[in-house]
C-alpha cells in the first residue's frame, strides 16, 4: 500500500507535538500564557533564521489569510496549554483530537474537499475509539471540557487555513505568522502576569519551543502537500503517544476501555487511507 504524501510528515508533526505535551505538563507552575509566549518566541528566532537560509521574505503575499491563521492557531494553542494543565494528558490530548473532524467538517465548505463517502465509517470508527479513550473522567469539568472543545474547534480552521494558503505562501512563512501574531498578542499579557522560571523551568520551556516548530513545520508540510480528507485522521496517533507518556512519566494509566478505543482509532486511521486516498491532480 502506498501511502498518501501527506502522511509521514503529518506523523513526524503529530510525534513532536506529543513531546511538546509532554513539556508543557512537566511545568504545572508556568502558566500557559506564558510556556506559550515562550514557544511562539523560540519559534519565531527559529524561524526567521530559517527563511534567511532558504532566501524566502518572511512577510508572505497573502496577508489577512496569514495573520488570520495566526490569530485562530494563538486562541488553539493557548486553550489547549490550559486543558493540558488542567486534565490528565491522555484526556486532554484525546479532547484535542476532536480537530479531525471538524477540519473535515470545514474542508467540505472552504476548501471543496470533502471525504469520500466511504470514509464516514471509518471516521464513525475513529470517533468511537475516542469516546472510549476518553471515558467518563470526573477529574474534568464541564467549563475544561469546553475549553478543549473550542481548542479543537480553532485547530480544525488553523488547518484548513494552512491548506488554502498553500496556493499563495510558502510552508515557513505560514509558519512564521504563527509567532509573529502570538508574540505581540500573548505576550503584552505575560509582561504584567510573570511568574520567573526556575532553571529546570525554562530549560523545559526552550524544548518545547523547539519540539513545536519542528511539529509547526512538519504539519504545515503536510497540510500544503496532501488534502485534508486524506490525512487529518492520522492525527489520532497522538493519542498513542499521550497514553505511553502517560504510563511512563505520570504514572496515568489507562483503563481497559480506553486500550480498546486505541485499537478502533488505528483500525479507523489504516482503514480510511487504505480506501479513501485521493490523489493530487
Amino acid at each position: 500500500m502506498q501511502l498518501s504524501p501527506g502522511v509521514i510528515p503529518l506523523v513526524l508533526s503529530v510525534l513532536f507535538f506529543a513531546l511538546m505535551n509532554v513539556g508543557v505538563k512537566l511545568i504545572p507552575g508556568i502558566p500557559a500564557h506564558e510556556i506559550v509566549t515562550f514557544r511562539a518566541l523560540v519559534t519565531l528566532v527559529v524561524g526567521y533564521v530559517l527563511l534567511r537560509i532558504k532566501h524566502l521574505s518572511p512577510w508572505g503575499n497573502n496577508k489577512p489569510l496569514l495573520l488570520l491563521r495566526g490569530l485562530v492557531g494563538t486562541c488553539a494553542l493557548v486553550t489547549y496549554y490550559y486543558t493540558l494543565q488542567m486534565m490528565p494528558l491522555t484526556t486532554a490530548v484525546t479532547v484535542q483530537y476532536l480537530s479531525p473532524f471538524f477540519t473535515l467538517a470545514i474542508s467540505a465548505a472552504l476548501l471543496r474537499e470533502p471525504p469520500r463517502p466511504i470514509q464516514y465509517p471509518f471516521f464513525l470508527l475513529a470517533f468511537a475509539g475516542v469516546a472510549l479513550v476518553k471515558g467518563f473522567d470526573p477529574d474534568v469539568t464541564l467549563f475544561e471540557l469546553g475549553v478543549g472543545v473550542a481548542s479543537a474547534l480553532c485547530s480544525g480552521i488553523a488547518y484548513n487555513l494552512i491548506r488554502k494558503l498553500k496556493q499563495y505562501d510558502a510552508a515557513l512563512v505560514v509558519v512564521f505568522y504563527f509567532p509573529l501574531v502570538t508574540v505581540p498578542l500573548v505576550g503584552s499579557y505575560t509582561v504584567t502576569h510573570f511568574v520567573t522560571p526556575r532553571t529546570y523551568e525554562l530549560v523545559v520551556l526552550l524544548l518545547v519551543g523547539l519540539a513545536t516548530t519542528i511539529a509547526q513545520i512538519f504539519l504545515t508540510k503536510a497540510y500544503q502537500t496532501d488534502r485534508a480528507s486524506n490525512i487529518s485522521i492520522f492525527n489520532y496517533l497522538g493519542i498513542l503517544f499521550a497514553i505511553v507518556f502517560g504510563v511512563l512519566l505520570f504514572h496515568e494509566i489507562p483503563r481497559a476501555l480506553a486500550l480498546v478505543g486505541v485499537a478502533l482509532i488505528v483500525l479507523g486511521t489504516v482503514a480510511s487511507t487504505r480506501y479513501g486516498t485521493v490523489r493530487e491532480a
